[in-house]
Formats: C-alpha cells, structure tokens, sequence
C-alpha cells in the first residue's frame, strides 16, 4: 500500500519557520493504529489523515495525531491541511476549490477560509468548531513545579490557571514578563504525575508584551503527547483570544490580536486570532495564519 503525503510549515511565510505538519492525502483504509503508527514515525507536533467525506456536501473527514494519541481537534493541523488541499485543488477525485473548506472531525465540523493572493493560495484561517467553554482550575504550585517557574513569575489578578477548550483542552497561564516565558522550561515527570494527558493536553503560557507586530508571545509544552514545546498551536491560541475578550468588560467586541509562538525555541510562528463577544458572552473564535510548502513523497506500507 502506497500513501502519498507532504509536509508543510504552518503559521509562517518562510520555509523552517513555523510548526511543520505532515499530512497522509490518500489514508482511506488505514486502521487506527496504523495512523498513530505513522504519525509516530514522522515524530512532528501533528500528522493528518486525509479520509472522504461521509457528508458529501463536505470537503474531507480528517483525522489528526500526535506522536502518542489522537486529537479531537487542533489548529496547525487545520490551517496546513486546509493549505495543501486548496493548493491540489482535489481530494479523492472531487473538486477543492471556492474560498471555504469543511472538514469532519471529532470535535464537529470545521470552516476553513481560503487566503488567495494573485490566484495562489498562501493561508487558511479557521473558525473553531465549538463554542469557548471552561474546565478546572488548577493550583499556581503545580504550575510552578511543571513549568520550572518561580511564584512571582505568574500574574494571577485576571484569572488563575485555568483550562479552557474551543475543542482542545488546555491550561492557560498568564505571566508577568516576556523574561520569565523564556526562563520556562517543563518537567516531564510533574506533567505525568500531576496533569496526564487524560486530563488536559497540555500547558500555554502567555505574556501580553508587545514585540514589533507581536502583541502576545506564547509558550505550550504537551510532554504527555510526546511535544515537549510546539512552535505553534492554533487550538491553544484559538481558545486564548476567546479567553482574553471573555475576561474584557466590554460587553460586545471584536477583539483581534497577532500572537508570536516558537520565537523562543528557533521556530518563530504568526497567528492571527480574533474572537466575536455579543452580549458578555464569546460567540466565535478564529485563528488563521500563512504556510509554506517543503516536501512531498511516498510510504510505502508492507
């Protein structure tokens, strides 16, 4: 069996930049541990698997995988598929085209926006496919102990940290200074012991320090999904702009921010997120950012 698939650099307008995606075009038939099995071998933050749709009146089902499990929904994963289909302008023998994607997964469906510039396809932005919702929040040691940071590196007067979802669980942490996001560092051991991936995917941290175009700059370490530190995370920072218009006082904003991800690992990322706030609640959130094509081939399964 033969599977065709590329890779590409997402959130970036430069090649090794970004977040590399690998994504399996013709994965229809592929067993579930199959998939995880190959998204091992690439060893990237994410690998899709492009399967048909079962509503034709959408684009494609995809799945998506981290090293050691699969994920109801992500963000890079979106933004770069979304990229390579429109760019092939087919999947499975079926037209891609227009400016909107619908892809199936198992948190719902997700609309993808298409970004052409002179009829080329150069970005994707994606609306979350489920509204902002809230889990626990979790103690300022914990996090202390699995981000290696000190107590008065956490800025705790907006919200503690706090697990939020736009599909994917994460815990959100503010910080006080762009020094202390770059002094972080995890710990394997504490994330197993005290925050298992069952429990959430993994931590973002984030400082609102303004750096050029930067206005937010943001660190996820996911050491349960085998992602010690991801360049860029769009299902983390698709649920951050919500959490940030929800803790505003306006009762009805927009509220768009360009968020820098990876800057501190040589992987710098640009995001472009914003989310709609209607009557003191957040009714949609959106991310979406450039990508860049690298490579392209061949599995070859026995």
């Amino acid at each position: 069996m033969k599977l065709n698939f590329v890779t590409v650099d997402v959130f970036t307008d430069r090649q090794f930049g970004g977040n590399p995606l690998a994504v399996v075009l013709n994965a229809e038939g592929l067993s579930t541990e199959r998939m995880q099995a190959i998204a091992a071998e690439f060893n990237l933050a994410e690998t899709t698997f492009v399967l048909p749709p079962v509503d034709p009146k959408n684009t494609a089902e995809v799945r998506i995988f981290t090293p050691r499990a699969e994920m109801p929904f992500a963000g890079h994963p979106n933004v770069g598929t979304a990229f390579v289909l429109a760019r092939a302008g087919e999947s499975y023998g079926r037209p891609v085209s227009g400016d909107r994607l619908v892809f199936e997964e198992k948190a719902g469906l997700v609309n993808m926006d298409i970004d052409r510039q002179n009829g080329a396809v150069v970005a994707t932005r994606l609306a979350a496919p489920v509204p902002l919702s809230f889990g626990e929040d979790i103690a300022p040691e914990i996090v202390m102990q699995a981000c290696s940071l000190k107590a008065d590196d956490l800025k705790l007067d907006v919200h503690p940290p706090r697990v939020a979802s736009c599909g994917a669980p994460l815990l959100f942490v503010e910080l006080r200074s762009r020094e202390a996001l770059k002094s972080a560092a995890p710990r394997p051991e504490v994330f197993a012991r005290e925050l298992p991936r069952e429990r959430i995917v993994g931590i973002h941290l984030y400082v609102q320090a303004a750096e050029g175009n930067i206005d937010i700059q943001t660190r996820m370490f996911a050491p349960e999904h085998g992602i010690p530190e991801d360049p860029a995370t769009g299902g983390a920072n698709v649920a951050l702009i919500g959490l940030l218009a929800h803790h505003r006082p306006e009762a009805d904003i927009v509220l768009a921010r360009t968020i820098g991800q990876g800057f501190d690992m040589g992987r710098p990322s640009v995001l472009q997120a914003s989310a709609e706030k209607k009557g003191g609640k957040v009714t949609a959130t959106y991310i979406g950012g450039r990508c860049m094509p690298m490579m392209s081939g061949v599995i070859e399964l026995a």
